[in-house]
């Protein structure tokens, strides 16, 4: 009697699978605001990952008196970037690939949250071709400069 196949279910597009990947390790962020996750593909392989919280060895937000600086002081989402004592994905992303001597040159970045403006131009420096992303992030400048830097900005609905 013949080995019954097992059926194989529909694959998900290299979107999808690299999309819901940037969701999985967004589930590693220790921010108390938004959790953002990232991976960066060159010909659909992984070269890096990153996810935004606290630099290394350094206490996490949730682990300091009063918590979040910028949710004490009411800063709104998008703005005073630099009294955060957290990185972004991205650029968790490209520290990873550059602590292990990764070249991100001509790869994309699969993100939960739209770049901001100072991770934008990380992703144009780093040499990076496309941007795909699910959510806005209130930052209507970080989308003309990678635009203008020739990186196809693509939300994945």
């Amino acid at each position: 009697m013949p080995k019954q196949l097992k059926k194989i279910k529909e694959r998900p597009s290299w979107d999808t699978y690299f999309i819901r990947i940037a969701e999985l390790i967004a589930s590693r962020s220790t921010c108390m605001r938004r959790n953002v996750g990232a991976v960066i593909v060159r010909e659909n392989r992984i070269l890096a990952t990153g996810y935004n919280g606290a630099p290394s060895m350094l206490r996490h937000c949730h682990e300091l008196p009063g918590g979040c600086l910028r949710d004490a002081k009411g800063i709104p989402s998008g703005e005073r970037q630099e009294l955060c004592r957290g990185l972004h994905a991205e650029q968790n992303a490209i520290l990873q690939a550059a602590a292990f001597g990764v070249s991100l040159k001509g790869s994309e970045i699969y993100c939960t949250h739209q770049p901001c403006i100072t991770c934008a131009k990380m992703l144009i420096n780093a040499g990076m071709e496309k941007v795909y992303f699910l959510g806005n992030y209130p930052d209507s400048m970080a989308r003309e400069i990678l635009e203008e830097g020739k990186i196809a900005c693509i939300q994945i609905p």
